[in-house]
């Protein structure tokens, strides 16, 4: 009888864990139930034949429940920052802090802190499919998102690629403004001064000194103009220091966005695949621990501050009885010449067959 992919419970303190294990011992990714937040994602790697870990994700219990650094968290139903924590929204004003005085600074959404259950799961020797869901998120329950949405996440690990989407459905009887994200932080060696990065965006997002975009079309700096931040040709990080958004993104010949992160050294490479949205790359110079050990690149449905966007209007509204998935995934690889594009099997097929159109 051939193997198949192991899942198995287990708690990262008093925190439950899903740990999804390759037969062959060549794949581990680890989840946690709150949040539905990666904790671990290892492959073997050739050159040593031991599993390598490629994220940064949180230690312990601690650091999960205190969401420093936000790692490996699933953003929804917003990504990245809204001004001030208030919004206008169909007639509305919407405050995400009330009655909070001094810092307002509200950010990635609250999926990231939620309690998601196991939904259903399937195993192969190829591969594993696991189904989290949350109805979590209603009208009171969140501070200033009176909306009613539930959340599924779907993560398919299958050889040497992990693949995520996210869909939202408006269970309410309004239209939600509504957006996801993920924010995984990589890592193919320590620190990451050494590493190559190749970004296919053609425009930057301007930014005041909150992080928050310049109004209208002054956000929109090409990359022409800023070649300090231009990763269109592959180049080393080095000393660069990075919190921005990357926009006008082109897609490869196969049809996907792939920003690649690769190790000289040894040849290995990350691509972060997603077929819509924006980039927003963090070379975590400001975390509280392991300060550039790893970088965020952060497939986004929208740039940062869209619920005060108007031009963000129509991506974000999400009408009663309406779903919409985010799909996006990272793959690990050594040595790939130039251009190729490898498919991974049924489940990287399946997830651009669900792909938003």
């Amino acid at each position: 009888m051939t193997a198949e992919y192991r899942i198995a419970e287990n708690r990262l303190g008093g925190e439950p864990t899903l740990v999804v294990s390759a037969p062959d011992g060549s794949a581990r990714a680890v989840l946690s139930l709150r949040g539905a937040t990666l904790l671990s994602w290892q492959v073997r790697s050739e050159a040593t034949g031991r599993l390598t870990e490629l994220t940064d994700g949180y230690r312990d219990e601690k650091e999960l429940l205190s969401q420093d650094g936000v790692r490996a968290g699933l953003l929804a139903p917003f990504p990245n920052r809204v001004a001030d924590a208030r919004y206008h929204y169909d007639g509305r004003d919407h405050d995400l802090l009330p009655a909070h005085r001094g810092d307002r600074l509200i950010y990635h959404g609250f999926a990231r802190e939620t309690p998601f259950e196991l939904a259903h799961a399937t195993t192969t020797a190829d591969s594993a499919r696991l189904i989290l869901r949350t109805t979590d998120i209603r009208p009171g329950r969140y501070p200033g998102y009176p909306f009613a949405i539930d959340l599924t996440v779907e993560y398919a690990l299958s050889g040497s690629e992990l693949v995520i989407e996210i869909r939202a459905t408006n269970v309410g009887d309004s239209t939600a403004p509504y957006a996801a994200g993920w924010h995984p932080y990589f890592t193919l060696s320590r620190p990451i001064d050494d590493l190559t990065l190749h970004i296919p965006a053609h425009t930057l997002i301007r930014t005041d000194a909150a992080l928050i975009p310049l109004p209208g079309e002054d956000a929109l700096l090409s990359l022409d103009d800023c070649p300090g931040m231009d990763f269109r040709t592959p180049k080393r990080l080095s000393d660069a220091v990075i919190d921005a958004c990357y926009t006008d993104l082109t897609p490869g010949p196969a049809g996907r966005i792939e920003t690649v992160l690769t190790n000289p050294a040894t040849g290995e490479e990350l691509r972060v695949w997603q077929h819509s949205g924006h980039m927003h790359v963090f070379t975590g110079d400001t975390l509280a621990r392991d300060r550039r050990a790893a970088i965020a690149l952060e497939p986004v449905e929208t740039i940062t501050n869209a619920f005060n966007r108007p031009e963000h209007a129509a991506t974000l509204a999400l009408e009663p009885g309406r779903s919409r998935a985010f799909a996006f995934g990272v793959e690990y690889a050594v040595g790939r010449p130039q251009g190729r594009h490898p498919s991974s099997g049924a489940f990287r097929r399946a997830a651009d067959d669900r792909r938003v159109r």
